[in-house]
């Protein structure tokens, strides 16, 4: 049904939960484009000079989920974008523009209705500029019903 697929991750539990979706609804030959958009800080401890809100940990765990989806058979790009000044979700969509893709799959961190205000959400932003539709996995999914999940029933 998909053609080109988006995976959008920070390496957290929440990205990881749209993991298994990603996985049934590239069962059927759609490509994949991983991207990582890694957020920078300018605090007082930085002297201005950026800080990336990224670690060698976090990149390589992206990576071994990379290798996974390929030893599985998915025609896999990974990306990983410096957003600078950017903001992530604008990054992704731009990433699924250029990709062409029919969807964008993403996880939800779970804020209150207050935290996600004060807080910003990357998801939430990402539903308003996406190019494509939006599959946002929240917190409450759990892996097995991802995993089996069929895929015609896990974009409705």
């Amino acid at each position: 049904m998909f053609k080109t697929i988006v995976w959008a991750t920070d390496g957290s539990e929440s990205a990881d939960r749209a993991l298994p979706y990603v996985k049934s609804l590239a069962r059927d030959g759609a490509a994949l484009v991983v991207v990582h958009a890694i957020e920078s800080f300018v605090t007082g401890y930085s002297k201005g000079l950026p800080i990336y809100g990224d670690t060698d940990d976090v990149r390589a765990k992206i990576e071994r989920q990379v290798d996974e989806l390929r030893s599985d058979g998915a025609a896999v790009d990974a990306t990983v974008i410096n957003a600078d000044t950017r903001r992530p979700a604008e990054l992704i969509a731009d990433t699924a523009r250029e990709a062409e893709a029919d969807l964008i799959v993403v996880g939800t961190r779970g804020h209150t209705a207050i935290g996600g205000l004060l807080v910003g959400s990357v998801t939430q932003r990402l539903l308003h500029v996406a190019p494509c539709a939006v599959l946002a996995v929240p917190p409450g999914v759990r892996e097995d019903e991802a995993a089996t999940a069929p895929a015609a029933g896990a974009t409705a």
